[in-house]
């Protein structure tokens, strides 16, 4: 099981200023999807900061045509014809207290906020210990090109 993270999303839509490796992003999920080596989860996290990149391209038509693409790929997961599943999570009291905590990271949040980890790269890590929490005997990784928070995966 692999979190895709904001990174990998902005390289496939093409997000102006976001769009270090298209290339490289696109090879590996093409690669993923031959060999069909994991399941992809997305992370709601990785919506809202992908939609909030998209919002700050200063250009209108490229902010415009990004957000086209986003929106379609977001109804392919509706329909279930994406690479990937949305992860269902509830951001609760308890979402909430273990982004304080920094999770299994063994920092919190101030300190991985001094480290530079931002509060979305650490909520995709949440995402994913809770969601090894509800399942059992599975492994999750994150697909990222950030080197920091592919430390953590």
């Amino acid at each position: 099981m692999e979190f895709v993270d904001t990174s990998i999303l902005c390289n496939l839509l093409e997000v102006p200023g976001k769009c270090q490796d298209r290339k490289r992003a696109v090879e590996e999920l093409k690669s993923k999807r031959e060999r069909r080596e994991t399941d992809l989860l997305l992370p709601v996290t990785a919506v809202i900061e992908t939609g909030n990149h998209i919002a700050q391209v200063s250009d209108g038509r490229s902010r415009r045509s990004c957000a086209e693409r986003f929106s379609g790929v977001l109804v392919t997961v509706i329909e279930g014809k994406a690479p990937w599943a949305l992860n269902e999570v509830e951001w609760d009291g308890a979402h909430l207290r273990a982004l304080v905590a920094g999770g299994s990271t063994g920092s919190s949040l101030i300190e991985h906020a001094c480290n530079r980890l931002g509060c979305g790269d650490l909520n995709i890590l949440i995402e994913r210990d809770r969601y090894l929490a509800r399942t059992s005997g599975v492994r999750a990784t994150i697909w990222t090109l950030d080197e920091l928070l592919s430390s953590y995966s």
